[in-house]
């Protein structure tokens, strides 16, 4: 009996050494996919309407959910850089402390894609368990499917155009290693998004500057090629 505990203990712990290491090392390509929450921490100018001028208007953006992807090469066992790619993400746009009796509340949806590339600092040795990290890089955010709803176009709101954007982005984050090729990713990302959104109302020509700047949330799984 002793001898069989005593080789089921060397069977073992050969196994645990000949077993690779977890690790995001040097060359190594991660693919994370999961859910991430864009949630605006949005302001934005005043509505400006021709022959108006400036009025008291502002908008406001939704948070929405969506189908996230992110994609790393790992220069070395400690720097790596990703690509942040999703579903395009669909808002609703409020007006806010509405005049001339349009009235608060739903104004318009807009969809966007922000692809975002950074570079990231891996804390700890490529064997850990637990890599938390750090990024910064930039985003590029491109509007499309600009339109207002039903009743705001019977209002006369017609022609909605949002410019792109180009801004920097942050992110902390943090892997928890399930074996040599799969983890689990939970992340926080700041990025910088400003659009100028121009319109007509009538005739006339509008426009309102909006900063979104989201703070965006994903939880994913992910695999080490």
């Amino acid at each position: 009996m002793k001898k069989t505990i005593i080789a089921a203990a060397v069977t073992l712990a050969t196994f645990g050494l000949a077993t690779p290491a977890l690790a995001h090392q040097a060359g190594d390509i991660l693919v994370r996919g999961g859910i991430v929450h864009v949630s605006p921490d949005d302001s934005s100018g005043y509505v400006s309407v021709d022959s108006l001028g400036e009025t008291g208007m502002t908008v406001g953006v939704d948070s929405n959910t969506q189908i996230g992807l992110n994609f790393v090469y790992m220069y070395d066992d400690n720097w790596g850089i990703e690509l942040l790619a999703a579903t395009p993400f669909t808002h609703d746009v409020n007006l806010q402390n509405s005049e001339l009796g349009l009235g608060d509340g739903t104004l318009a949806e807009v969809s966007h894609l922000p692809p975002t590339l950074s570079v990231q600092y891996y804390f700890g040795q490529a064997d850990s368990v637990f890599r938390p990290y750090l990024g910064a890089g930039l985003n590029y955010t491109v509007f499309f499917d600009e339109s207002f709803k039903g009743s705001r176009k019977e209002q006369g709101f017609n022609s909605l155009d949002l410019d792109s954007s180009f801004g920097w982005a942050v992110q902390v984050g943090m892997d928890y290693k399930i074996n040599e090729s799969w983890h689990l990713n939970g992340q926080i990302r700041y990025i910088d998004i400003s659009t100028d959104a121009e319109f007509k109302v009538g005739d006339l020509d509008s426009k309102v500057s909006v900063d979104i700047d989201p703070f965006v949330y994903m939880i994913s799984a992910g695999y080490s090629f």
